[in-house]
C-alpha cells in the first residue's frame, strides 16, 4: 500500500474514532501532500512516489521541531506539547531512523569508501550517504559526525 493510502486510511480511523490529537495533524499531511501534488501537475508530474511523501513529511517535522525550539524559549509549554504530538503522529509514518551509533558506523564507512581524508571531501561523503540511505539517516546528526571523524 503506498504511503499515501495508509495516511488518508490514518485519517479516517481518526475521524471515525474522534481522536482530536490525530486528525488534525493529518489533515495537514494530506493538504500538504495535495499542494505538492498541484504544484506537481504544472510541472507535467502525474503522480507522487513514496520518497517524495517521505520528503515532505521530513520537511514537516523540521518545521514543528523549530518551532519547539521557539516555544521552549519563550516557555509556551502548551504549545510545545502540541508540537511534539504533531512530530509523533507524523513520524509514525516515517522509515525508522538509525541510532546514533548505527549513524556513526556508516558513516565511517563511508569516509573509506569515498576515500576522503579532510573536511574538504565532506561532499563526497554526503553524496554516498544520501545515494545510499537517504530515508534512514538524520542528516543534520550526519555532517556533525562526519565533520568530527574527519578533523
Amino acid at each position: 500500500m503506498s504511503l499515501k493510502k495508509q495516511i488518508e486510511e490514518k485519517l479516517n480511523e481518526a475521524l471515525k474514532s474522534k481522536d482530536k490529537n490525530t486528525y488534525p495533524t493529518l489533515r495537514l499531511v494530506v493538504s500538504a501532500i495535495k499542494d505538492a501534488e498541484i504544484a506537481g501537475r504544472t510541472k507535467g508530474q502525474k503522480e507522487m512516489s513514496d520518497s517524495e511523501l517521505t520528503s515532505i513529511l521530513k520537511k514537516m517535522i523540521k518545521q514543528r521541531n523549530e518551532s519547539c525550539e521557539v516555544y521552549k524559549k519563550a516557555g509556551r509549554n502548551e504549545l510545545l506539547e502540541n508540537e511534539k504530538k504533531e512530530i509523533d503522529v507524523i513520524s509514525t509514518f516515517l522509515p525508522k531512523q538509525l541510532s546514533e551509533a548505527e549513524t556513526k558506523k556508516i558513516c565511517q564507512e563511508a569516509i573509506k569508501s569515498s576515500g576522503a581524508s579532510s573536511i574538504k571531501d565532506m561532499g563526497k561523503v554526503m553524496g554516498v550517504l544520501k545515494s545510499k540511505h537517504a530515508d534512514t539517516l538524520d542528516f543534520s546528526k550526519v555532517s556533525s559526525i562526519i565533520k568530527e571523524l574527519l578533523n
